[in-house]
This record gives structure tokens, C-alpha cells and sequence, in this order.
């Protein structure tokens, strides 16, 4: 008797293009997204059961072309595949469902807020949807949605807390690849931001500063005290 698999006749993540070779409309579409995946990176370096991806095709359909958010968070699904990565999401293959998907807005609408948004609710039932828009200047740049029972309402809080994820998500101002502006952040569930990897490398650094400065200093007092018992006829090493 033939044994029929449905799943091994549907094109793999190496048939499938890895994006809809749609380039994004402004740098922040890549680094807001960018800034966050590398902040996971350094938070959970010690897991490897997420991953997050950056304008990366997400294939829910073999009938359809990829969906290709700003960013998304998949949590349960092997953070590495092997040496050569993902080259795109494919929900046949991973059968997990992003829990999060976010989109930067800009002066080119694609639905955020209201093709994509109803898509990701009805189609995908994504649980989380963010969406940061720099724009706006009468409504909240950024918005959190959770869906439930099928619709998107509305997260309160700044920044929003995310508990399935364990993460907040949030916006304030700081630096990110030299350029000072607001971004985007996870924060811990006090509130408090989550440094990026730039900035504990920096906290790092001032550390090793400090701690050079507080030895070149001792050693001078040392130094110091020294001259003085000599001047009073006394050699330091006789007190040893």
C-alpha cells in the first residue's frame, strides 16, 4: 500500500524565495527590528528555543507568496537550523506560529492598520502585533495588540508587558549605532529597559576604565606615602 505524506509534496524553505524582493522604504525598518534581535541575542544567549526574524519571508500558504513583516518573534522552534541559517519562515516546516510580529510604519502605507493587522488576526492568528510608527504626531507611535477571540484590542501600558514572551516592549530615547533617536526596547517586568549589546559592551568598557583609574590612583597615594616616610628617615621596606 503507498503511503502518502501531504507535507512531502509541498515546496521546502530551499525552493521558496527567501523574501518578496521588495526593499523597505527606510533604514529604521531594518535597524529598529535589528536592534531588538541583537538584544535578544545577548538576554538569551543561553537559549536556543527562539528566534527572530528580520524582514524574512513568512510562507503560511505553498499557493502563496511570502508575508514579509518588519520583524516577528517565534518562540519553541530551534533558534539555528544549521550553518547556513534559515532562509525563510515556512509554517509547515517550523509548525509554530510566530507570537509576535511587528511592522515600522512609513510614509509608504502597506495596511498596517488595516490589511496586515486584519490578516495577522484573522488568517494567521498571530498573538501579538506591534506596530511603531515615528509619523504620527495625534496617536500613540507605537501600539500593542493581543488577540482575542479572533480580534485585536488595544494593550495598555508603556512600556507593554508581554507575558507569554517574559519580555515588555517599549520606546524611549537612546543611541544605536551612533545615531541618537527613539527606539525601540524590551524591558524586564519592573520597567526597567534591557541594555543592547552596544551598551554593555560600553558599560563594560567604563568598568576596566574605572577600575584602572582606582589602581593608577592607589598606587600614586602609595607612591606619595612612601616620599613622605622617607623625608621623616624612614625606608618603607623596614615596615614590611
Amino acid at each position: 500500500m503507498l503511503n502518502y505524506n501531504p507535507l512531502h509534496c509541498l515546496p521546502s524553505s530551499e525552493e521558496l524565495p527567501n523574501s518578496d524582493d521588495t526593499p523597505v522604504d527606510n533604514q529604521l525598518q531594518h535597524l529598529i527590528p535589528a536592534l531588538l534581535e541583537s538584544t535578544l541575542a545577548m538576554i538569551w544567549s543561553e537559549r536556543w528555543d527562539w528566534f527572530f526574524g528580520v524582514n524574512m519571508g513568512i510562507y503560511y500558504d505553498p499557493k502563496q507568496p511570502a508575508l514579509v513583516p518588519d520583524g516577528f518573534l517565534s518562540l519553541g522552534v530551534k533558534r539555528f537550523i544549521d550553518e547556513y541559517l534559515r532562509l525563510s519562515y515556512v509554517l509547515w516546516e517550523e509548525k509554530e506560529l510566530p507570537i509576535l510580529v511587528l511592522e515600522v510604519a512609513s510614509q509608504i502605507h502597506r495596511g498596517e492598520y488595516s490589511s496586515r493587522k486584519e490578516f495577522y488576526a484573522k488568517k494567521l492568528g498571530i498573538l501579538y502585533y506591534a506596530i511603531y510608527n515615528p509619523l504620527r504626531r495625534k496617536k500613540p507611535l507605537l501600539e500593542v495588540y493581543r488577540l482575542v477571540d479572533g480580534e485585536y484590542l488595544l494593550m495598555s501600558g508603556s512600556p507593554v508587558w508581554l507575558p507569554e514572551i517574559g519580555l515588555g516592549i517599549g520606546r524611549e530615547r537612546g543611541i544605536y549605532q551612533g545615531i541618537a533617536r527613539e527606539w525601540l526596547y524590551w524591558y524586564d517586568e519592573q520597567g526597567q529597559r534591557l541594555l543592547t549589546p552596544e551598551e554593555r559592551i560600553q558599560e563594560a568598557e567604563e568598568r576596566v576604565n574605572f577600575e584602572a583609574q582606582q589602581r593608577l590612583e592607589a598606587e600614586q597615594r602609595a607612591q606619595i606615602l612612601e616620599e613622605r616616610l622617607r623625608d621623616l628617615g624612614v625606608e618603607p621596606e623596614s615596615l614590611t
